[in-house]
């Protein structure tokens, strides 16, 4: 039991890879640009909140067996940051895009990007 919260955390590492290199770039290879906008406009938030429901579930992992040490507070992070990418810069991006506003989208998808990379850093981080 005590390894649970560490499977989970392995499970959301494999997602985010898996997503990182293998969905996204191929989505952008195969399909046009317009079915390819509309797929990863769907298929972000489904991202984010299954990341974020596993990240929960490392965090009552966590608590049940009473290991409150700094991986705890780090998957915390990784959960605030799933919220933040799906409810704020989520919108923001779309919003941008939808409206010309290229630097801006430019800007707070890096945004996401780097966020994305944070995440998968302290992940193995956590595990290793």
């Amino acid at each position: 039991m005590e390894n649970l919260p560490y499977y989970l955390v392995s499970g959301i590492l494999g997602i985010m890879l898996f997503f990182s290199f293998v969905v996204a770039p191929i989505v952008f290879t195969v399909l046009d640009v317009d079915a390819s906008r509309r797929f990863i406009r769907k298929i972000f938030p489904f991202y984010y909140l299954v990341n974020l429901i596993l990240s929960l579930l490392s965090l009552i992992s966590f608590y049940y067996v009473k290991q409150f040490l700094t991986d705890f507070y780090l998957v915390l992070l990784v959960a605030i940051l799933f919220v933040m990418s799906n409810f704020i810069l989520m919108p923001l991006i779309n919003y941008f895009r939808d409206n010309n506003q290229e630097k801006r989208f430019k800007y707070f998808h890096a945004l996401s990007v780097i966020i994305n990379f944070l995440q998968l850093f302290i992940l193995v981080y956590i595990l290793f």
